[in-house]
């Protein structure tokens, strides 16, 4: 990855090491043979040699890129300041190729993990939106659905670095994708969690860099079928660190169930005889004993509730802590040398105590257990021998009982959890989550690091290998020759570490078999194995430390310890102890071993086994597909915001990234497309842009510039590591040279400019000079001349003033008089107007009166005599009451009834006279009000007159004046003068009281008209007020036998789920209505014979006998006409009147056939109605279907909707059928008058009369119903045409309501299908093809024939989405579909397209770049042509729904970003985009038009700060926009958008047209 020196130059910027910030960036001022001289950004002045500086890219964007494969330079630090970059914009994923780093932002971001963000990255390609950990999960499914391959996801990092939060998601999105749930209502993904409580209790401990690092690998498999459908679930876990049972060091803890233990509430703790953590040996080895983080005593509670949901009985609990507490008390028991030779026997009583303990707390022999830790068995052929144990062999013994015991115990938990879990051992595929410890390197490392490493080195060479074939694969599919690519692996690091016999763990398994070793044999023995190999290494000084060269560094190991923490013995006598335990669930945990095995101890070395489940994982990796997931901890404090560049470079070596890096540069590290690599280096060769296709351009920019060893792919350039400087090198000096040539034509251009300014300043300044001197003699002239035309107006002045003031004073005596008789002329003229008024109001008034009280009268004088016809009528029926008494109900209902009319016509008669009295009391307050108005002009007329005489008077008094007096007298002229001036005054004060007068008549009058016109007001409101209250109690009704027609319908659910008890009580019902039906005839042959044993019956007799409940005859009372022809009817046999109903039902079905027949063909539109719904409307009507108690006509039209629409789903005949059912609906809903009574005795099934000549006449009335003959008058067929209200019963309001849901289904299939034909077109309109943008970039270089046809391609698909809005609104428009669907169709289409285009542009950071806003919104703007063109009738206020891409293009394509405050942005720019929405366009965008820059950092500091405000009020942060599908309109909408439809003149179609039963529906004459 270093430089070459030829590439860095003067005014090169290049990264330099930093001791503070690792790598900081700066410019080279000056080169001294290998060492050059950087200016860095932060004012200090270093010089570096040339090597270790690496050149920057000035282009990258200021966001970073979002796949580090994209970078220009590939290597450590451009690495390290694009994470930086991207983290610093909360952008916590970055592609590096297939491999995804995620940085733990230390903070909640809920808007990345929600529902709307797994919609938007299901089924999309990888690298197509913005980089996600979801990606990688879809990925891996889709991969496992179309390869059928096993895949596994490995999730790597450090401790803290987010390993678990982002396992937790990934199983998330694959719970997503598998879409089935677990048992109990859990999915599998919370089943996985839930055990992790339990998991972390006993597996995490805290180490030196995490309070809560996990001490196991943890392998979470999540198994599909075949369908891709979640069938269960697993846990696997591997490499327990079994050693820190016994061992810890300072200032690590132990595993956290013994803290939680000793933490446990005291009752508890007394029972298992525990205490301070700091009494226990397994736990006093080092000097931390609480985690700040970590309350133990909660944590117990925690665990304890974890158990009982992942299934663990409490005497399961109860076992497993019995279990735990005994390894403590087994670690304080001490040994001393005993009585016998190299024997040992307990230190002291608290050791005996320690062993009763937890031979109590196992349940088995405590003898036994001192016994079995203290002496050994040994198998010989002549029998078996007892062995003691000194002190320190029996201590090993002690420790490789509580490992087992331990390890066991987590096997167990393991287990049982998977056992909880559910798995499908019959699974096709699976899909492994691996969460495991990463790389370790403390300042003292021993056996747990090597191991933990040894993992690491094992991955790492697995990865390796995999980004080695990625990049295999990327060659061949770019068919270029990579067989001088060599690859480098750590395979001599794993032989060190693994290979038998040499290899370090099988040296430490020999050592640890002989009794005498030591740390010290072991550390000479591989000093002496290793000196040559080039991976190990001795520090200098060293006894028993040894260093080795992993992957990610040097890593110092001490050896002290080594030994004891690799021995493991599985004892015989443990074994056998154990399994006699009386506690069922310790004997559980160790069964009976083999014959062979249980006969002697047995050596088992901790580094085997944990080289044994190593291999085991890595088998189980090798036969899946991998996926990698990198997780940095971005700073050591775990707060966000803070970025620590040497952390991160650790966790980059650890984590392999910097070592794929180095696998890249090996091969061809820098990798651009053609169109990328034109558009940075064209300008190096601008003469093969024209003429050339773009492989051979870049091919002959390679050559010109002498490149060697580079590669020319399919679709890519390959260049080997350097060659990207000295190509940018090149380039920079090119530009160089155009920068010179224009700083030298801008300075000629400027100093011509600045010659030109000065000779026009002076020829400005000769000009302004001049003038001065003109104007001054000007100014003199004018003086002179102002002087003279002063004076001569001075003194016409004078003399005008003289006579006007005369002409004045004639004047304003001669207008005073004319005002006066003008006046007394406009009053009298006034008053006679308003008397003529009052008179025409006072007639009108007194002929009103009139006209009311004769109406009243007459009105009184009809009811007396409809009283009195009622009353003979009811004496009539009192006398047939007493000879039959059949209709003594019927009686007592027309009293009732004509008591009810008589109290409403009191009641109307009342209202009425309340109604004149409160008219005639508000007539006599007019009335009193103009009289006093009438007073008071009078009034004002008498003083007026009275004035005028005195005036007169006063004139009269007064001398004459005499011309001819030459004296005279001034006395007298004054006094003359001043009582002129009283009249005067005296005459403008009458004519002032005068003009007030008038004022109040005027205010008095127009008070009387304005009470007039609140009168007439009120009037109008009263009636208002009727019409509301009318129409809400028809809207009371329908809803009541609407919530009937519900309530019947959940009744009809709720009772037909018992089938066989259904089919009984029918049974029942069937004997009973026969044993009725049979009665019934009995009855009608004995009626029927009456008329023939009564010869002289009456008509009168025949009235008796009517029930009171007797049916009426279309509306109307029965009549004699009627009763005789009922009578008729009534003396016909039986079995004719049978014969004749079946054939009237057969003619009624041949009707329904024949109607459905006809209106299943398209039979088109009538001067815009549909023809069908007309007919199926009248023919219902006709029919009197809408007051049938129980027809089948109402699902038989449903059912033809339904096949039709099914059968023949094209947008021409759902338009069609939408058109006729909203119409239908419309009519229906203009009809149908809910009856609900009706309804309620329908549904139970009530007799409609209670004797045989009721059933015969409702009989009758149906039957003509049925066939389509009206009755009596043929009222039905007259009134066809007309819309009018009918009383519904329960089918017809169910027919409605059926009819409402197809038209919400066959809008919503309309607009679904218009959805998915533009869906795949809208992926293609928010970007432009990145060839035809880059042509369009370079428009410099190619012909303006080549643009326009360029543009006309990016213009196709906004066509194609034009043409299919166009095709369903002709379509629409063409089958007559209300407006309001019509508008409501594309309100939502619209909405539809910004949600999608907005999201678009949110997830991919090539939208939103200048070029394609341009694009974009020539789109939008042909969007909003195209709803002008479809007029606001059908377009609505579909415009309005694009408002979030509208804003959020028009910030795209402004070209001075920086120059506008956030104030401008939130309120003028996007005032509808959330702060989220704002910030993420802000941070993604790159103007790769202009290369202008963002908005000002400010701005984007300020936006984060209200984020972050707001982040705690609001429900969710997500920026996504969501789809409405909802139904936006209702059946009241359709009613007021359709306009009155006139039935009378709607052709039938041919079929229905030569069928004598449907006459009705041809037109009828005028």
């Amino acid at each position: 990855m270093q430089a070459s020196r030829v590439n860095i130059v003067v005014g090169s910027h290049v990264w330099v090491e930093d001791p503070e910030v690792a790598w900081i960036d700066g410019e080279v001022i000056e080169i001294n043979g290998a060492e050059a001289k950087i200016q860095t950004t932060n004012g200090k002045t270093v010089v570096a040699n040339l090597s270790n500086i690496y050149p920057k890219d000035t282009e990258a964007p200021a966001a970073g890129v979002d796949d580090m494969t994209k970078l220009a330079y590939l290597h450590e630090p451009g690495v390290l300041h694009n994470l930086y970059a991207r983290f610093s914009l909360n952008e916590i994923y970055t592609y590096t190729g297939n491999i995804c780093i995620a940085v733990n932002p230390f903070r909640r971001l809920p808007h990345l993990y929600d529902i709307h963000m797994m919609e938007q990255y299901k089924g999309a390609a990888f690298g197509e939106l913005s980089p996600h950990l979801f990606a990688v999960a879809d990925d891996c499914y889709r991969a496992m659905i179309n390869e059928g391959l096993s895949q596994s996801i490995l999730v790597s990092g450090e401790s803290g670095a987010g390993k678990t939060e982002t396992t937790k998601m990934l199983m998330r999105y694959l719970a997503f994708m598998g879409g089935r749930s677990g048992t109990e209502g859990r999915t599998v993904e919370q089943q996985v969690l839930e055990s992790n409580p339990v998991l972390e209790a006993f597996g995490n401990s805290k180490t030196v860099k995490n309070n809560n690092s996990s001490r196991f690998g943890k392998f979470v498999e999540l198994q599909f079928d075949k369908n891709g459908k979640i069938s269960g679930a697993a846990v696997r876990t591997y490499l327990l660190e079994r050693s820190r049972v016994c061992q810890i060091s300072d200032p690590e803890r132990n595993y956290h169930c013994f803290y939680m233990l000793c933490a446990a509430p005291p009752e508890e703790v007394a029972r298992y005889k525990l205490g301070d953590p700091r009494t226990f040996h397994y736990l006093n080895q080092s000097n931390c004993f609480e985690v700040s983080t970590i309350n133990d005593a909660r944590e117990y509670l925690e665990t304890r509730n974890a158990m009982d949901v992942v299934g663990i009985s409490p005497e399961e609990q109860e076992a497993i802590f019995r279990v735990v507490a005994a390894i403590l008390h087994l670690g304080n028991v001490e040994f001393i040398k005993g009585k016998e030779a190299d024997s040992s026997q307990p230190k002291d009583e608290k050791s005996r105590f320690h062993i009763q303990t937890a031979a109590e707390l196992l349940m088995c022999d405590a003898q036994g257990l001192l016994d079995s830790l203290c002496k050994r068995v040994i198998v010989t052929r002549d029998g078996n021998i007892i062995k003691t144990l000194d002190p320190s062999a029996a201590t090993l013994n002690r420790d490789a009982l509580a490992k087992t015991i331990y390890s066991r115990l987590f096997d167990w938990l393991v287990d049982k959890i998977n056992v909880s879990i559910g798995q499908d051992p019959n699974s096709a595929y699976l899909i492994g989550v691996l969460d495991i410890y990463g790389f370790e390197c403390f300042k003292v490392n021993s056996f747990e690091q090597m191991c933990i490493n040894l993992t690491n080195e094992k991955l790492q060479n697995h990865f390796n290998q995999h980004v080695f074939k990625m990049e295999q694969e990327e060659y061949i599919r770019e068919e270029i020759n990579w067989s001088s690519v060599e690859f480098v692996d750590n395979q001599d690091v794993l032989d060190l570490i693994e290979k038998k016999p040499s290899g370090i763990i099988a040296l430490l398994d020999e050592a640890c078999m002989f009794p005498k070793s030591t740390h010290e044999t072991f550390a000479q023995k591989m000093y002496q194995t290793y000196k040559n190999h080039k991976r190990f290494s001795k520090p200098k000084l060293a006894r028993t430390e040894f260093t080795i060269n992993h992957y990610a560094g040097d890593v110092t190991y001490q050896a002290d310890l080594f030994l004891e923490k690799n021995k493991d013995f599985v004892v015989a006598e443990h074994q056998a102890l154990l399994n006699a335990s009386k506690c069922s669930f310790v004997a559980g945990l160790f069964p009976p071993l083999p014959e062979e095995s249980s006969k002697s101890s047995k050596f088992s070395s901790i580094g085997t086994r944990f080289k044994q489940q190593l291999q085991s994982l890595m088998e189980t990796l090798n036969s899946t597909e991998p996926h990698y997931i990198r997780c940095l901890k971005p700073n050591s404090v775990l707060k966000p915001g803070i970025f620590e560049n040497f952390n991160v470079l650790q966790q980059l070596r650890c984590g392999g990234v910097l070592e794929t890096i180095r696998i890249s540069c090996a091969g061809y590290p820098t990798k651009r497309t053609f169109d990328e690599f034109l558009d940075r280096f064209g300008m190096l060769a601008p003469e093969v842009l024209e003429g050339y296709d773009e492989k051979t351009a870049c091919d002959n920019i390679c050559e010109k510039m002498g490149l060697k060893g580079y590669q020319i792919g399919k679709t890519k350039v390959f260049l080997r590591a350097g060659q990207m400087a000295e190509l940018d090198a090149r380039r920079i000096e090119v530009l160089g040279q155009a920068a010179k040539l224009i700083q030298r034509q801008v300075r000629t251009h400027l100093a011509q400019k600045e010659f030109i300014a000065l000779r026009k300043a002076a020829i400005h300044l000769q000009a302004l000079w001049r003038g001065k001197l003109s104007r001054k003699l000007y100014e003199h002239m004018r003086r002179e001349y102002a002087a003279v035309q002063i004076q001569k107006r001075v003194r016409r002045y004078q003399s005008r003033t003289a006579y006007v003031k005369l002409r004045l004073s004639a004047i304003l005596i001669q207008t005073g008089f004319r005002a006066m008789a003008a006046r007394n002329e406009f009053r009298f003229r006034q008053q006679t107007k308003a008397a003529i008024i009052i008179q025409a109001k006072w007639r009108a008034h007194r002929a009103l009166e009139s006209y009311k009280r004769m109406k009243r009268a007459a009105i009184d004088l009809q009811c007396a005599w409809r009283s009195r016809i009622a009353r003979k009528e009811l004496k009539k029926l009192k006398m047939a009451a007493r000879e039959t008494g059949a209709l003594k109900e019927a009686k007592d209902k027309l009293e009732k009834r004509v008591e009810e009319l008589t109290w409403r016509l009191d009641l109307e008669k009342h209202m009425r006279t309340d109604l004149e009295e409160s008219k005639a009391q508000e007539i006599a307050k007019l009335q009193s009000t103009i009289e006093k108005m009438q007073a008071q002009v009078e009034e004002a007329n008498s003083m007026l007159v009275k004035e005028r005489e005195a005036a007169k008077i006063a004139i009269q008094e007064a001398p004459p004046v005499i011309k001819e007096v030459a004296v005279v007298d001034t006395a007298k002229v004054e006094k003359l003068t001043n009582e002129n001036e009283e009249l005067k005054a005296l005459v403008e004060s009458l004519e002032k009281k005068a003009d007030e007068a008038e004022r109040k008549f005027s205010e008095v009058q127009r008070e009387s008209e304005e009470r007039f016109i609140l009168i007439e007001d009120q009037k109008s409101k009263i009636d208002q007020l009727q019409d509301s209250l009318q129409s809400l109690k028809e809207n009371l009704s329908n809803m009541e036998s609407e919530n009937q027609v519900l309530r019947q319908q959940a009744l009809n659910i709720s009772t037909a789920q018992d089938f066989s008890e259904e089919i009984k009580v029918l049974e029942e019902k069937v004997a009973n209505l026969e044993s009725e039906n049979q009665a019934l005839r009995q009855k009608q042959t004995i009626v029927l014979t009456m008329p023939e044993d009564l010869p002289g019956q009456t008509k009168a007799s025949i009235i008796e006998k009517i029930p009171e409940n007797a049916p009426l005859i279309n509306g109307e009372p029965i009549s004699v006409e009627n009763i005789a022809f009922v009578a008729s009817a009534v003396k016909r046999p039986v079995e004719n009147e049978l014969t004749r109903q079946r054939s009237i039902n057969n003619k009624q079905q041949e009707n329904h056939d024949a109607l459905i027949k006809s209106v299943s063909q398209d039979v088109g539109f009538s001067r815009g109605r549909p023809v069908a719904a007309c007919i199926i409307y009248k023919s219902l009507l006709q029919w009197r279907s809408f007051e049938a108690d129980k027809t089948s006509v109402f699902d038989r039209i449903i059912h033809m909707i339904s096949c039709t629409i099914e059968k023949q789903n094209s947008k021409d005949v759902l338009a069609y059928w939408l058109s006729n059912t909203s119409t239908l609906l419309f009519l229906l809903q203009s009809t149908l008058k809910a009856n609900v009574a009706a309804g309620i005795a329908s549904q139970r099934g009530r007799l409609s009369s209670v004797s045989l000549f009721g059933r015969m006449a409702q009989g009758f009335r149906s039957s003509q119903s049925g066939m389509g003959i009206s009755s009596g008058n043929g009222g039905i067929i007259s009134r066809l045409d007309v819309l009018r209200q009918v009383e519904a019963k329960y089918p017809a309001l169910l027919f409605k309501q059926q009819l409402t849901a197809y038209v919400e289904k066959i809008y919503g299939m309309i607009r679904d299908n218009l959805k998915k034909e533009i869906s795949p077109l809208l992926s293609l309109c928010i970007q432009a093809p990145r060839t035809a943008r880059a042509r369009l970039i370079r428009g410099s270089s190619r012909s303006l024939q080549a643009n326009a046809s360029v543009k006309q391609a990016l213009s196709s698909h906004w066509q194609s989405i034009f043409k299919s809005l166009s095709d369903v609104l002709q379509t629409l428009r063409l089958n007559h579909v209300p407006p309001v669907l019509v508008r409501s169709i594309f309100t939502q289409v619209y909405a539809f397209i910004n949600v999608q285009l907005f999201n678009s542009l949110l997830l991919r950071r090539e939208c939103c770049s200048f070029s394609n806003g341009e694009y974009v919104k020539a789109g939008l703007t042909e969007l909003e042509r195209w709803c002008r063109e479809a007029t606001e009738e059908y377009a609505g206020s579909a415009w309005n729904e694009l408002r979030h891409i509208r804003q959020a293009v028009g910030f795209l394509v402004i070209q001075k970003k920086t120059h506008n405050s956030l104030e401008d942005i939130i309120n003028d720019i996007c005032p509808v985009l959330s702060l989220q929405q704002i910030y993420r366009i802000s941070t993604m965008f790159w103007d790769d038009k202009y290369g202008t820059h963002s908005v000002s950092p400010d701005v984007l500091a300020k936006l984060k700060v209200m984020m972050t405000e707001d982040s705690n009020n609001m429900q969710s942060n997500s920026f996504l926009l969501d789809d409405d599908s909802s139904i936006p309109f209702s059946v009241d909408d359709i009613s007021k958008s359709v306009q009155d439809i006139a039935l009378s003149d709607v052709e039938p179609p041919p079929l229905l047209r030569q069928n004598s039963a449907f006459h009705f529906l041809l037109p009828r004459p005028e």
